[in-house]
């Protein structure tokens, strides 16, 4: 999956940070290292993970929000940008692009208008190009 420069500078600093802290617990990192883990590197529970974001949220302001809200947000952002339904499909891991569009197509407002206005771009260049054809 491709990601932001952005993003990939922060996982970076995330994986430095991680790496320094196991090497305190005398932990060596390496590649097949979670971005999510525990202290001493294992796997963490989703629910542990659940557990984190709700303590980390629970003295700001930040909505009361689930982890898997985040998710639902990336896929809204992503279609109301404007990214093409099949690329956000692969993004979030969605067998069909079909699924995708089942669970998100209402953030899409306006697909029958923009529908209907590429329709009749292509119909009024038609017209004109025949027109031009009958005048010569």
């Amino acid at each position: 999956m491709a990601l932001s420069a952005t993003v990939v500078e922060e996982l970076r600093r995330h994986k430095l940070r991680q790496a320094e802290e196991l090497l305190k617990l005398g932990i060596r990192q390496d590649e097949s290292a979670f971005v999510y883990a525990q202290e001493d590197g294992s796997p963490i529970q989703p629910r542990s993970l659940t557990h984190a974001w709700m303590k980390a949220i629970g003295g700001s302001e930040l909505p009361r929000i689930r982890v898997h809200d985040l998710r639902h947000a990336h896929a809204t952002h992503l279609l109301a940008s404007g990214v093409h339904p099949k690329v956000a499909s692969e993004r979030l891991g969605h067998s069909r692009v079909g699924v995708t569009l089942d669970l998100y197509s209402h953030v899409l407002p306006g697909m029958q208008e923009d529908a209907a206005s590429r329709v009749d771009e292509a119909l009024r260049l038609a017209i004109e190009k025949r027109a031009a054809k009958d005048v010569r």
